[in-house]
Protein backbone atom coordinates (compact mmCIF):
# COMPACT_ATOMS: atom_id res chain seq x y z
CA UNK A 1 0.00 0.00 0.00
CA UNK A 2 1.09 3.71 -1.14
CA UNK A 3 -0.01 5.83 1.64
CA UNK A 4 -0.44 9.93 1.34
CA UNK A 5 0.25 11.16 5.08
CA UNK A 6 -1.13 15.18 5.23
CA UNK A 7 0.16 15.73 8.56
CA UNK A 8 3.21 15.41 10.59
CA UNK A 9 2.13 15.89 13.97
CA UNK A 10 2.38 14.58 17.15
CA UNK A 11 -0.41 11.71 15.72
CA UNK A 12 0.84 11.69 12.11
CA UNK A 13 4.35 10.59 13.59
CA UNK A 14 2.94 7.77 15.85
CA UNK A 15 1.16 6.73 12.52
CA UNK A 16 4.47 6.76 9.94
CA UNK A 17 6.50 4.87 13.31
CA UNK A 18 3.62 2.27 14.13
CA UNK A 19 3.65 1.41 10.08
CA UNK A 20 7.19 1.78 9.47
CA UNK A 21 7.82 -2.30 9.48
CA UNK A 22 4.75 -3.42 8.34
CA UNK A 23 5.28 -5.49 5.47
CA UNK A 24 1.85 -4.24 3.79
CA UNK A 25 3.45 -0.87 3.54
CA UNK A 26 5.23 0.34 0.44
CA UNK A 27 5.87 3.51 0.59
CA UNK A 28 4.46 6.42 2.96
CA UNK A 29 4.61 10.02 1.51
CA UNK A 30 5.14 12.59 5.07
CA UNK A 31 3.23 15.84 4.02
CA UNK A 32 2.84 18.72 6.12
CA UNK A 33 3.39 22.24 5.82
CA UNK A 34 6.02 22.40 8.02
CA UNK A 35 8.91 20.72 5.96
CA UNK A 36 11.52 20.73 8.72
CA UNK A 37 8.77 18.69 10.76
CA UNK A 38 8.96 16.11 7.86
CA UNK A 39 12.43 15.32 7.68
CA UNK A 40 13.08 15.57 11.69
CA UNK A 41 10.34 12.49 11.46
CA UNK A 42 12.11 10.85 8.18
CA UNK A 43 15.53 11.17 10.14
CA UNK A 44 13.78 9.27 12.88
CA UNK A 45 12.64 6.62 10.38
CA UNK A 46 15.62 6.45 8.51
CA UNK A 47 14.68 5.67 5.31
CA UNK A 48 13.74 8.38 2.65
CA UNK A 49 13.41 6.44 -0.08
CA UNK A 50 9.77 4.93 1.66
CA UNK A 51 9.12 8.50 3.25
CA UNK A 52 9.29 10.60 0.98
CA UNK A 53 9.41 14.27 2.22
CA UNK A 54 6.66 16.99 0.87
CA UNK A 55 5.68 20.50 1.37
CA UNK A 56 1.97 20.71 1.46
CA UNK A 57 -0.82 22.98 2.43
CA UNK A 58 -3.70 21.51 3.16
CA UNK A 59 -6.17 23.99 2.32
CA UNK A 60 -5.43 23.48 -1.03
CA UNK A 61 -6.91 20.80 -2.40
CA UNK A 62 -5.06 20.86 -5.93
CA UNK A 63 -1.80 20.53 -4.39
CA UNK A 64 -3.29 17.29 -2.72
CA UNK A 65 -4.33 15.61 -5.60
CA UNK A 66 -1.14 16.43 -7.36
CA UNK A 67 1.08 14.80 -4.78
CA UNK A 68 -1.78 11.63 -4.65
CA UNK A 69 -1.00 11.50 -8.24
CA UNK A 70 2.98 11.80 -8.02
CA UNK A 71 3.40 8.87 -5.74
CA UNK A 72 0.07 6.85 -7.17
CA UNK A 73 -1.11 6.28 -4.03
CA UNK A 74 -3.77 3.98 -2.57
CA UNK A 75 -5.17 6.23 0.08
CA UNK A 76 -4.82 9.32 1.56
CA UNK A 77 -4.72 9.50 5.72
CA UNK A 78 -5.47 12.49 6.95
CA UNK A 79 -3.77 13.55 10.42
CA UNK A 80 -4.61 17.05 10.10
CA UNK A 81 -6.41 19.16 12.51
CA UNK A 82 -10.47 18.52 11.45
CA UNK A 83 -10.48 22.16 10.19
CA UNK A 84 -9.11 21.34 6.83
CA UNK A 85 -10.95 18.08 6.51
CA UNK A 86 -13.27 19.26 3.43
CA UNK A 87 -10.02 19.87 1.01
CA UNK A 88 -8.07 16.61 2.16
CA UNK A 89 -11.60 14.96 2.05
CA UNK A 90 -12.43 16.35 -1.39
CA UNK A 91 -8.92 15.54 -2.99
CA UNK A 92 -8.81 11.77 -1.95
CA UNK A 93 -12.23 12.02 -3.99
CA UNK A 94 -11.07 13.78 -7.18
CA UNK A 95 -7.38 12.04 -7.22
CA UNK A 96 -9.95 8.84 -7.16
CA UNK A 97 -7.92 7.08 -3.76
CA UNK A 98 -9.51 5.80 -0.78
CA UNK A 99 -9.41 8.38 2.47
CA UNK A 100 -8.96 7.54 6.23
CA UNK A 101 -9.53 10.47 9.05
CA UNK A 102 -9.68 10.12 12.64
CA UNK A 103 -12.51 13.02 12.89
CA UNK A 104 -15.28 13.91 10.27
CA UNK A 105 -15.97 17.43 9.43
CA UNK A 106 -16.86 19.94 11.58
CA UNK A 107 -20.79 21.42 12.91
CA UNK A 108 -21.83 24.31 13.09
CA UNK A 109 -24.35 25.04 16.31
CA UNK A 110 -28.00 25.87 15.33
CA UNK A 111 -28.48 29.53 14.93
CA UNK A 112 -31.20 30.23 17.00
CA UNK A 113 -31.13 26.91 19.57
CA UNK A 114 -27.60 25.94 19.55
CA UNK A 115 -28.32 24.21 23.75
CA UNK A 116 -31.45 21.77 22.51
CA UNK A 117 -30.99 21.45 18.48
CA UNK A 118 -28.34 20.50 16.45
CA UNK A 119 -27.38 22.30 13.28
CA UNK A 120 -25.09 21.05 10.64
CA UNK A 121 -23.75 17.86 13.01
CA UNK A 122 -20.39 16.43 12.49
CA UNK A 123 -19.60 14.39 9.39
CA UNK A 124 -22.92 15.67 7.63
CA UNK A 125 -20.49 16.93 4.78
CA UNK A 126 -18.76 13.67 4.32
CA UNK A 127 -22.69 11.99 4.38
CA UNK A 128 -23.92 13.79 2.19
CA UNK A 129 -21.43 12.42 -0.54
CA UNK A 130 -21.94 8.78 0.33
CA UNK A 131 -23.53 8.01 -2.88
CA UNK A 132 -20.65 9.35 -5.02
CA UNK A 133 -18.03 8.19 -3.73
CA UNK A 134 -19.78 4.59 -3.62
CA UNK A 135 -20.55 5.24 -7.65
CA UNK A 136 -16.88 5.99 -7.83
CA UNK A 137 -15.95 2.60 -6.17
CA UNK A 138 -13.79 4.34 -3.56
CA UNK A 139 -13.92 4.41 0.26
CA UNK A 140 -14.32 7.01 3.24
CA UNK A 141 -13.92 5.41 6.07
CA UNK A 142 -14.28 8.12 8.62
CA UNK A 143 -13.02 8.75 12.76
CA UNK A 144 -10.90 5.97 12.76
CA UNK A 145 -8.55 7.08 15.83
CA UNK A 146 -9.37 6.15 19.29
CA UNK A 147 -12.28 7.60 20.04
CA UNK A 148 -13.96 7.72 17.50
CA UNK A 149 -13.05 5.09 16.35
CA UNK A 150 -12.04 1.84 18.65
CA UNK A 151 -14.70 2.90 20.74
CA UNK A 152 -17.02 2.58 18.06
CA UNK A 153 -15.47 -0.72 17.14
CA UNK A 154 -16.03 -2.04 20.64
CA UNK A 155 -19.89 -0.52 20.03
CA UNK A 156 -20.52 -3.50 17.29
CA UNK A 157 -18.36 -5.91 19.29
CA UNK A 158 -20.90 -5.37 22.03
CA UNK A 159 -23.59 -5.35 19.57
CA UNK A 160 -23.11 -8.54 17.18
CA UNK A 161 -21.04 -10.63 20.44
CA UNK A 162 -22.12 -9.59 24.11
CA UNK A 163 -26.01 -8.30 24.04
CA UNK A 164 -29.10 -9.49 23.06
CA UNK A 165 -31.08 -5.90 23.67
CA UNK A 166 -28.69 -2.52 24.08
CA UNK A 167 -30.02 0.44 26.32
CA UNK A 168 -27.15 2.35 26.37
CA UNK A 169 -23.83 3.12 24.84
CA UNK A 170 -21.81 6.00 26.35
CA UNK A 171 -18.02 6.55 25.70
CA UNK A 172 -15.73 6.62 28.39
CA UNK A 173 -12.58 8.55 28.35
CA UNK A 174 -10.33 9.40 31.16
CA UNK A 175 -6.61 9.62 32.50
CA UNK A 176 -3.84 10.71 35.07
CA UNK A 177 -1.49 12.29 33.33
CA UNK A 178 0.66 15.02 34.06
CA UNK A 179 3.14 17.13 32.20
CA UNK A 180 6.14 17.68 34.48
CA UNK A 181 7.54 21.66 34.16
CA UNK A 182 4.34 23.09 33.14
CA UNK A 183 1.38 24.71 34.39
CA UNK A 184 -0.79 24.03 31.65
CA UNK A 185 0.18 21.76 28.56
CA UNK A 186 -2.30 20.02 27.11
CA UNK A 187 -0.99 16.65 25.61
CA UNK A 188 -3.38 16.91 22.56
CA UNK A 189 -4.00 19.13 20.04
CA UNK A 190 -5.39 22.66 21.72
CA UNK A 191 -7.37 23.52 18.53
CA UNK A 192 -9.39 20.25 18.09
CA UNK A 193 -9.65 20.46 22.14
CA UNK A 194 -11.62 23.43 22.23
CA UNK A 195 -13.64 22.51 19.06
CA UNK A 196 -15.24 19.64 20.31
CA UNK A 197 -15.49 20.69 23.95
CA UNK A 198 -17.08 24.29 23.72
CA UNK A 199 -19.34 23.01 20.84
CA UNK A 200 -22.53 22.51 22.53
CA UNK A 201 -22.33 18.40 23.08
CA UNK A 202 -24.68 16.09 21.12
CA UNK A 203 -26.37 12.92 22.82
CA UNK A 204 -28.43 10.65 20.80
CA UNK A 205 -31.80 8.50 22.12
CA UNK A 206 -34.44 6.63 19.91
CA UNK A 207 -37.32 8.85 19.06
CA UNK A 208 -36.03 11.83 19.50
CA UNK A 209 -32.60 11.14 17.21
CA UNK A 210 -29.72 13.99 17.90
CA UNK A 211 -30.11 16.89 20.30
CA UNK A 212 -27.66 19.05 21.93
CA UNK A 213 -27.31 20.12 25.60
CA UNK A 214 -25.01 22.77 26.93
CA UNK A 215 -20.87 22.31 27.20
CA UNK A 216 -20.22 20.08 30.19
CA UNK A 217 -23.24 18.97 31.09
CA UNK A 218 -24.61 16.07 33.12
CA UNK A 219 -21.50 15.15 35.16
CA UNK A 220 -20.48 11.66 36.27
CA UNK A 221 -18.10 9.76 38.27
CA UNK A 222 -16.38 7.27 36.63
CA UNK A 223 -14.22 4.38 37.79
CA UNK A 224 -11.81 3.84 35.30
CA UNK A 225 -9.61 0.86 34.94
CA UNK A 226 -5.72 0.33 34.81
CA UNK A 227 -5.21 2.26 38.32
CA UNK A 228 -6.61 5.54 37.12
CA UNK A 229 -9.57 5.37 39.44
CA UNK A 230 -12.33 7.88 39.87
CA UNK A 231 -12.56 10.99 37.46
CA UNK A 232 -15.54 13.09 36.91
CA UNK A 233 -16.96 13.01 33.10
CA UNK A 234 -18.69 15.86 31.46
CA UNK A 235 -20.79 15.80 28.48
CA UNK A 236 -18.50 16.64 24.75
CA UNK A 237 -19.50 16.83 21.75
CA UNK A 238 -17.55 13.45 19.75
CA UNK A 239 -18.52 11.72 16.50
CA UNK A 240 -19.25 8.40 18.00
CA UNK A 241 -22.25 9.64 19.28
CA UNK A 242 -23.14 10.66 15.21
CA UNK A 243 -21.51 7.38 14.26
CA UNK A 244 -22.85 4.91 16.26
CA UNK A 245 -26.81 5.20 15.85
CA UNK A 246 -26.21 4.90 12.19
CA UNK A 247 -24.99 1.22 12.43
CA UNK A 248 -25.78 -0.17 15.90
CA UNK A 249 -29.21 -0.71 17.10
CA UNK A 250 -29.74 1.05 20.79
CA UNK A 251 -31.80 3.59 22.71
CA UNK A 252 -29.63 6.30 23.93
CA UNK A 253 -25.81 7.09 22.92
CA UNK A 254 -23.45 9.77 24.82
CA UNK A 255 -19.69 10.75 25.04
CA UNK A 256 -18.47 11.97 28.17
CA UNK A 257 -14.44 13.01 28.92
CA UNK A 258 -12.85 13.66 32.12
CA UNK A 259 -11.51 17.35 31.55
CA UNK A 260 -11.33 18.27 35.29
CA UNK A 261 -12.37 21.68 36.77
CA UNK A 262 -9.04 23.29 35.93
CA UNK A 263 -9.07 22.65 31.79
CA UNK A 264 -13.15 23.37 32.07
CA UNK A 265 -12.03 26.56 34.23
CA UNK A 266 -9.32 27.47 31.34
CA UNK A 267 -11.82 26.71 28.28
CA UNK A 268 -14.29 28.82 29.82
CA UNK A 269 -11.92 31.45 30.00
CA UNK A 270 -10.83 31.45 26.44
CA UNK A 271 -14.37 31.26 25.51
CA UNK A 272 -14.99 34.34 27.91
CA UNK A 273 -12.32 36.16 26.34
CA UNK A 274 -13.42 35.32 22.85
CA UNK A 275 -9.59 33.08 22.06
CA UNK A 276 -11.76 30.37 21.18
CA UNK A 277 -12.62 31.86 17.61
CA UNK A 278 -10.92 30.20 15.07
CA UNK A 279 -11.62 33.16 12.57
CA UNK A 280 -9.36 35.22 11.64
CA UNK A 281 -9.32 38.97 13.16
CA UNK A 282 -6.95 41.79 12.43
CA UNK A 283 -4.58 42.52 14.90
CA UNK A 284 -2.46 45.62 13.88
CA UNK A 285 -2.69 44.84 9.98
CA UNK A 286 -2.28 40.75 10.14
CA UNK A 287 -4.97 38.60 10.08
CA UNK A 288 -4.89 36.10 12.61
CA UNK A 289 -7.41 33.25 14.17
CA UNK A 290 -7.37 34.29 17.87
CA UNK A 291 -7.35 29.90 18.63
CA UNK A 292 -4.34 29.43 16.24
CA UNK A 293 -2.45 32.27 18.92
CA UNK A 294 -3.62 30.31 21.78
CA UNK A 295 -2.02 26.98 20.21
CA UNK A 296 0.94 28.94 18.88
CA UNK A 297 1.95 30.17 22.74
CA UNK A 298 1.52 26.66 24.10
CA UNK A 299 4.25 23.74 23.59
CA UNK A 300 3.73 21.33 20.77
CA UNK A 301 1.98 18.14 22.44
CA UNK A 302 4.19 16.03 20.08
CA UNK A 303 7.90 17.02 22.18
CA UNK A 304 6.33 16.77 25.67
CA UNK A 305 6.62 12.98 25.79
CA UNK A 306 9.62 12.79 28.21
CA UNK A 307 7.77 15.22 30.34
CA UNK A 308 4.66 13.05 30.49
CA UNK A 309 3.93 10.12 33.22
CA UNK A 310 0.39 8.67 33.84
CA UNK A 311 -2.07 6.40 31.60
CA UNK A 312 -4.85 7.42 29.87
CA UNK A 313 -8.05 4.78 29.17
CA UNK A 314 -10.23 4.74 26.62
CA UNK A 315 -13.18 3.39 26.53
CA UNK A 316 -17.00 2.43 25.52
CA UNK A 317 -19.65 1.51 28.17
CA UNK A 318 -22.55 -0.63 27.02
CA UNK A 319 -25.85 -1.45 29.10
CA UNK A 320 -27.97 -3.62 27.77
CA UNK A 321 -30.00 -7.61 28.61
CA UNK A 322 -28.25 -10.61 27.47
CA UNK A 323 -30.53 -13.99 27.82
CA UNK A 324 -33.18 -11.64 29.33
CA UNK A 325 -30.50 -10.41 31.71
CA UNK A 326 -29.72 -6.89 33.12
CA UNK A 327 -25.49 -6.90 31.60
CA UNK A 328 -23.01 -3.71 31.68
CA UNK A 329 -19.58 -4.16 30.35
CA UNK A 330 -16.85 -1.54 29.75
CA UNK A 331 -14.77 -2.69 26.76
CA UNK A 332 -11.46 -0.55 26.89
CA UNK A 333 -7.88 -0.15 26.30
CA UNK A 334 -5.32 1.27 29.13
CA UNK A 335 -2.21 3.29 27.90
CA UNK A 336 1.14 3.89 29.80
CA UNK A 337 3.47 6.99 28.85
CA UNK A 338 6.52 4.76 29.99
CA UNK A 339 5.61 1.99 28.18
CA UNK A 340 4.83 3.96 24.81
CA UNK A 341 7.96 6.07 24.60
CA UNK A 342 9.64 2.84 25.39
CA UNK A 343 8.17 1.30 21.93
CA UNK A 344 7.84 3.69 19.98
CA UNK A 345 9.61 7.03 21.44
CA UNK A 346 5.84 8.86 20.91
CA UNK A 347 4.04 10.02 24.12
CA UNK A 348 0.96 7.89 24.76
CA UNK A 349 -1.86 9.77 23.57
CA UNK A 350 -0.60 10.33 19.96
CA UNK A 351 0.36 6.44 19.90
CA UNK A 352 -3.45 5.64 21.51
CA UNK A 353 -4.77 7.26 18.51
CA UNK A 354 -2.35 6.56 15.80
CA UNK A 355 -2.19 2.72 15.75
CA UNK A 356 -6.38 2.61 15.15
CA UNK A 357 -5.66 4.77 11.99
CA UNK A 358 -2.77 1.81 11.18
CA UNK A 359 -4.84 -1.27 12.17
CA UNK A 360 -7.13 0.57 9.42
CA UNK A 361 -4.83 0.52 6.59
CA UNK A 362 -3.58 -3.08 7.58
CA UNK A 363 -7.22 -4.52 7.28
CA UNK A 364 -7.60 -2.34 3.88
CA UNK A 365 -4.09 -3.53 2.81
CA UNK A 366 -5.14 -7.25 3.49
CA UNK A 367 -9.16 -6.85 2.28
CA UNK A 368 -9.88 -8.00 5.65
CA UNK A 369 -11.95 -5.06 5.50
CA UNK A 370 -13.37 -4.15 1.94
CA UNK A 371 -15.96 -1.29 1.11
CA UNK A 372 -17.13 1.41 -0.67
CA UNK A 373 -18.42 4.88 0.09
CA UNK A 374 -19.05 6.31 3.08
CA UNK A 375 -18.90 4.60 6.38
CA UNK A 376 -17.76 4.79 9.99
CA UNK A 377 -15.90 1.82 11.70
CA UNK A 378 -19.08 -0.10 12.46
CA UNK A 379 -19.40 -1.12 8.95
CA UNK A 380 -16.93 -3.47 9.30
CA UNK A 381 -16.21 -6.84 10.91
CA UNK A 382 -14.56 -5.65 14.42
CA UNK A 383 -13.28 -9.01 15.02
CA UNK A 384 -10.09 -8.47 12.69
CA UNK A 385 -9.19 -5.13 14.02
CA UNK A 386 -9.28 -6.23 18.14
CA UNK A 387 -7.31 -9.20 17.28
CA UNK A 388 -4.79 -7.09 16.15
CA UNK A 389 -5.09 -4.63 19.16
CA UNK A 390 -2.31 -6.83 21.08
CA UNK A 391 -0.10 -7.24 18.82
CA UNK A 392 0.36 -3.55 17.79
CA UNK A 393 1.29 -2.96 21.58
CA UNK A 394 -2.30 -2.16 22.84
CA UNK A 395 -3.99 -4.76 24.16
CA UNK A 396 -8.24 -4.71 25.06
CA UNK A 397 -9.32 -5.02 28.25
CA UNK A 398 -13.49 -6.03 29.50
CA UNK A 399 -14.69 -5.37 32.78
CA UNK A 400 -18.47 -6.49 33.71
CA UNK A 401 -20.59 -5.93 35.91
Amino acid sequence: MKVLLVGVGGVGEAIAVMAAKRPWLEMMVLADYNKARTQEVQAKLKDAKKFPCEFIDANKKEMIVAMAKKYGVDLIMNACDPSFNIPIFDAAFEAGCNYMDMAMTLSEPHAKDPYHKTGIKLGDYQFERAKQWKDKGILALLGLGVEPGMADIFAKYAELHLFDEIDEIGVRDGANLIVKGYDFAPNFSIWTTIEECLNPPVVWEKGKKWFTTEPFSEPETFEFPGGIGPVECVNVEHEEVLLVPRYVKCNRVTFKYGLGDEFIGILKTLHMLGLDNKEPIKVKGVEVAPRDVVAACLPDPAHLGHLMEGQTCAGTWIKGKKDGKEKQVYLYQVADNKESMKKFDCQVVVTQTGFNAVIGMELLATKKWQGTGVDGPEAFDPIPFMDLMGEYGFPWGIKEW
